[in-house]
């Protein structure tokens, strides 16, 4: 059988059933749980979890991720459509790893006018690498 979102084979065990559909675990996680950029408990548990780690700045972090702090870093503010042009991202891929981002108190959306831009949480520089 196959996941009727992401088209993937799975077991009949593996099926988690939706909505009228069949879905694998990763597509029924992303429905009932999506990531969430504003969430207090998130920013709480990541930070204490990586001040316990003795991680700072993006260590710990995908390589993507990285890349797309260095990236906001370099430019000071960007889109996210400039985000997910330059990393060649969905907007469901740009927002699950921008909220890691904000959890990790790297990046923080902005206002500016009535556009929004991703920034350098810090915009003094302090516990970034």
């Amino acid at each position: 059988m196959k996941c009727q979102r992401c088209n993937r084979e799975i077991t009949e065990e593996q099926g988690y059933p939706h909505a009228g559909e069949t879905l694998c675990e990763d597509c029924y996680l992303d429905i009932r749980f999506p990531a969430k950029a504003c969430d207090p408990w998130a920013v709480y548990s990541a930070t204490r979890t990586r001040d316990q780690s003795g991680l700072k700045g993006t260590e710990g972090l995908t390589d993507l991720q990285k890349e797309m702090h260095a990236f906001v870093k370099k430019n000071g503010k960007v889109t996210p459509e400039e985000m997910m042009k330059r990393f060649d991202l969905s907007v469901k891929e740009m927002q699950t790893q921008m909220a890691m981002l904000r959890h990790c108190e790297l990046i923080k959306g902005q206002k500016d006018g009535d556009k929004i831009y991703l920034v350098p949480f810090k915009l003094n520089g302090e516990g970034q690498n």
